[in-house]
């Protein structure tokens, strides 16, 4: 059998959150639904005066206020403006009538974990990249089955192309039989092209880029189609007269080193002829782990000091499960905070040795809060465990006592 190519596929959840929670209320499906409220907008059932039947009453998206933002949103949300990242009061005046749901984080790791453990029954070699998208290489599974066909074909690459289509439909199929839900996924010889592939046929789409179709599928698209370039690049890119991945391609690379760097540069050009050497990584050790949350209403320390202990003992105390759960102590702790005139300020502390308990990780963080200027409303607080070492910690104990108690607030926070 000649040598065959790499195959690498990304798959990739449709919707992932709001498909949960339709698996949860499916009288939502077909309906315009954003994920991201609170606990108030949680459904409550409600008696139908003219027919005696009990149903979920839904909060709506009109008429909210608050500094919320939308983790994610159903196709048909999405239809009429709304997006990821979104404020939510902004998109309310795209989607009034849309459903308004609260997040529910637990939910959601239960189905990553699900549809993850479903994928390892046929392909085990597969990168984690998230709680909603993994990388897989299926050379080796590829190259198994097209060993076990017992006659041999009149065009290889051909049948390499048909197999893996095949074996990239066992996979969702393994994946709505362990979840219910739809992903998408691309095949391609790089995790660069599989990743595009996987995005362009949502929902429920199944996409081959092979090295052959680089020009004809890639360089007609955006260069914002290609994992890497943001807006900030894009926008450069844009100035100098480049909006397609094929216009990228055609550029000097020694003129985009001049532009973006040495490093930037080169990758840029690889990328835009569609190379892309990096192999898929089953295990990597994160750097951080943290925990953070964007308050309805801009907090002030004096004034909603009761409030915010309470949220602050919370977000130390779900990191440290987080820690306890992945295994992980951290050698240094820290803090994020976002002002109401949107200026953000961490600092960090350095442990003498790792921690992994709530009631540490509060003290080391009331330490960080001590060095900031707290005088202006907050509208964000986060809490981070960094220089992350492996840890066989038993399970989470309770968490500590509040920190935003004592003292006045102008110039640090009372541990």
């Amino acid at each position: 059998m000649p040598e065959l190519p790499r195959l690498i596929a990304h798959l990739d959840m449709d919707a992932f959150y709001a498909s949960v929670e339709l698996l949860r209320y499916p009288e939502l499906r077909g309906l315009p639904v954003v994920i991201g409220g609170g606990s108030r907008h949680q459904p409550v059932w409600e008696v139908d005066a003219a027919t005696g039947e009990r149903r979920r009453r839904f909060a709506r998206l009109g008429g909210y206020t608050g500094r919320g933002v939308a983790t994610t949103a159903t196709y048909e949300a999405r239809a009429l403006g709304v997006n990821s990242a979104m404020g939510l009061m902004r998109a309310a005046l795209r989607a009034p009538d849309a459903v308004l749901l609260p997040v529910d984080f637990d939910q959601y790791r239960r189905y990553s974990r699900l549809f993850k453990a479903a994928v390892r029954t046929i392909a085990p070699t597969v990168e984690d990249r998230g709680i909603d998208e993994i990388y897989i290489d299926l050379t080796e599974v590829v190259a198994g089955r097209l060993a076990d066909a017992a006659d041999p074909v009149a065009d290889p690459a051909a049948e390499f192309w048909w197999c893996a289509r095949e074996l990239a439909r066992d996979i969702k199929q393994v994946v709505r039989e362990a979840t219910g839900l739809a992903c998408s996924i691309g095949l391609a010889p790089n995790k660069l092209l599989a990743k595009i592939a996987s995005e362009l046929d949502k929902p429920d789409g199944l996409t081959v880029i092979a090295a052959a179709d680089v020009e004809a599928r890639l360089w007609p698209l955006s260069v914002r189609r290609i994992n890497g370039i943001g807006p900030k690049a894009a926008a450069k890119l844009a100035r100098l007269g480049i909006a397609t991945i094929g216009e990228l391609a055609a550029a000097d690379p020694a003129w985009l080193v001049q532009q973006f760097g040495a490093g930037s540069g080169r990758w840029m050009h690889a990328a835009a002829h569609g190379r892309d050497e990096r192999p898929v990584v089953t295990e990597s050790e994160p750097k951080s782990i943290s925990r953070e949350t964007t308050f309805e209403r801009d907090l002030h320390a004096v004034r909603d000091r009761a409030a915010l202990s309470a949220i602050f003992t919370e977000l130390c105390r779900q990191l440290a499960e987080d820690l306890r759960r992945k295994r992980y102590a951290g050698r240094s702790i820290g803090i994020k905070l976002r002002f109401d005139d949107f200026r953000t300020v961490t600092r960090d502390s350095r442990l003498p040795s790792p921690i992994d308990d709530a009631a540490a990780i509060r003290r080391a963080a009331g330490r960080c809060l001590k060095r900031v200027d707290l005088s202006r409303r907050l509208r964000l607080l986060g809490v981070r465990a960094g220089a992350l070492v492996p840890s066989d910690a038993p399970p989470p104990r309770d968490a500590a006592p509040q920190l935003f108690d004592r003292g006045r607030h102008g110039g640090g926070a009372e541990a």
